[in-house]
């Protein structure tokens, strides 16, 4: 599965890169700290600093998922025209998933390619790199979250449009039949059900 770390630290041109860990206008606190030698002041010191430290703790889903909503409001400050995530809409959200393709590092064999349909190719070959599927519908998950954590109404959701859904649908299956893999997801064997007990015979029941 790709990753988006390309994405977020390019810098190689200045009127398209983006700086999406961090918004435009944030600030960073550095904070120096001391050493203190003194064993009684470290004892008493740790306990306290590692509880008030744990409860800040996120995830690391819900870390991607702020890298990545910072990364798109990025893009929209960056984009020609400017545009504010109330107007945002699906056919955007396209355009975001296709920019990133040129930080893609998976292999999309084209119809022309020998290789194409084989999942393992024996030799390189000069088809394109793009965002692998998987990695797209991630980021769409977590896009669509962030955007109604961050007060957006669920059916006024960019990410959860019908030409997004059709898009990643798309992509699949083009990759899938070009890469020569299957994406479907394997059905769970459910668990054998317990039967009920079976009822005391007639004769029990008369005693």
């Amino acid at each position: 599965m790709d990753s988006l770390q390309d994405f977020e630290t390019s810098n190689t041109n200045p009127s398209t890169a983006l700086t999406p860990n961090f918004p435009a206008n944030l600030s960073i606190t550095t904070v120096t700290s001391t050493t203190n030698t003194n064993p009684s002041v470290m004892a008493s010191s740790s306990p306290s600093s590692s509880s008030s430290t744990s409860p800040n703790t996120l995830s690391r889903y819900e870390n991607q998922k702020r890298r990545d909503w910072n990364t798109f409001g990025q893009y929209l400050r960056n984009h020609r025209p400017p545009l504010s995530l109330s107007r945002c809409s699906g056919a955007h959200v396209l355009e975001f998933l296709r920019y990133l393709d040129q930080f893609g590092k998976t292999k999309v064999h084209t119809p022309l390619c020998p290789f194409f349909g084989h999942p393992n190719p024996p030799a390189p070959c000069p088809c394109p790199l793009r965002q692998a599927w998987g990695s797209l519908d991630a980021l769409i998950g977590r896009l669509r979250a962030a955007f109604e954590e961050h007060g957006g109404k669920p059916e006024a959701n960019p990410f959860g449009a019908r030409a997004v859904r059709l898009y990643l649908r798309e992509v699949r299956d083009s990759q899938s039949k070009a890469r020569g893999i299957s994406y479907e997801k394997k059905k769970r064997k459910r668990p054998p059900q317990a039967h009920p007990p079976l009822p005391p015979p007639n004769g029990n029941q008369n005693q």
